[in-house]
């Protein structure tokens, strides 16, 4: 029996000898407890504490819907763009209706012929998630096809653009803009953090703008505002998407949520939300249990969006 034991443990020592990171059970646990207890179905966790390196994985390989956290994918083929001199990060762009695609946005309310900067376009496309600036920024980048490659060719599998891609309408039918595994979509913001996106000057220009999000009422709500955070955010009618890299006092973390196939509530109730704030508050309380600090709850309710 000794021997059985010593063979698990040598091959256990093995394993993360080879992966590098170590799977946190109790951390894992406690988020399947959440998930558990919000009663949905398809979820999809990943989650990398750097300087512990350690890990959750729970369907961190399962497809998922993007909603807006696409816009990553976007920015970093747009750069691609920019770092290989066919596009000027300085450049004025002329806005046309015909690039109008909501209203709601704020690109989409500028009159036929405003000049805008193409940094304050990537910058709306991020921190607002403005559509009609994002959709710009897609073409700017030569395309689904073009960011698609690029993706490919960084080593990942699953993660794509879909709409408005040729090939691309079996999984936009699906999956809608694009889609992600929790792994990958962490790797990407890991890659940006890292400097090594694009370039390490566009890494660096690409993290900034993450961390200006006006979508704060997620994930972030639950992390001290005083803390920097570079993150993406996305929701659809019945999925929930956010990244989310937390360059806290003992040391970085990055984590990805996703779910699919939400029960509709309420426009004002959505389960994929609260599940996803639920577990920032546990990942930050886990890894800085001594900090000494408790979201605002007026603070979420008066002044958040929804």
């Amino acid at each position: 029996m000794r021997k059985i034991f010593l063979c698990i443990n040598l091959c256990m020592l093995s394993y993360i000898a080879a992966t590098g990171q170590q799977v946190d059970r109790s951390l894992t646990d406690k988020i399947q407890a959440l998930i558990n207890q919000s009663g949905l179905e398809e979820v999809g966790v990943y989650v990398h504490h750097f300087a512990k390196n350690t890990k959750v994985e729970i369907n961190a390989d399962t497809i998922y819907p993007t909603a807006s956290v696409v816009k990553i994918p976007i920015m970093c083929g747009l750069f691609d763009k920019i770092n290989n001199g066919e596009i000027d990060y300085k450049t004025t762009l002329t806005y046309h209706d015909s690039l109008t695609y909501s209203k709601y946005d704020i690109v989409g309310c500028l009159k036929e012929g405003s000049e805008i900067a193409l940094g304050k376009v990537i910058l709306l496309m991020e921190s607002t998630s403005d559509n009609t600036a994002s959709l710009w920024c897609q073409v700017l980048a030569g395309g689904g096809k073009d960011i698609n490659q690029w993706l490919a060719d960084n080593g990942f599998k699953d993660t794509r653009v879909n709409s408005r891609t040729p090939g691309r309408q079996e999984f936009q039918n699906k999956y809608g803009w694009g889609q992600l595994t929790p792994r990958e979509m962490a790797r990407l913001l890991t890659m940006i953090r890292e400097d090594k996106a694009v370039s390490p000057a566009a890494s660096e220009r690409m993290y900034r703008t993450l961390t200006n999000i006006y979508w704060d009422d997620r994930s972030l709500s639950q992390i001290p505002p005083y803390v920097q955070v570079a993150s993406k955010q996305g929701f659809v009618t019945r999925s929930t998407t956010e990244v989310v890299l937390v360059n806290a006092p003992h040391g970085d973390y990055v984590f990805c949520i996703a779910t699919n196939n939400e029960p509709v509530v309420d426009a004002e109730v959505r389960i994929g939300r609260q599940l996803i704030r639920d577990i920032s508050n546990l990942l930050w309380n886990y890894y800085e249990p001594d900090y000494g600090w408790e979201p605002n709850k007026e603070a979420l309710e008066k002044y958040m969006e929804y």
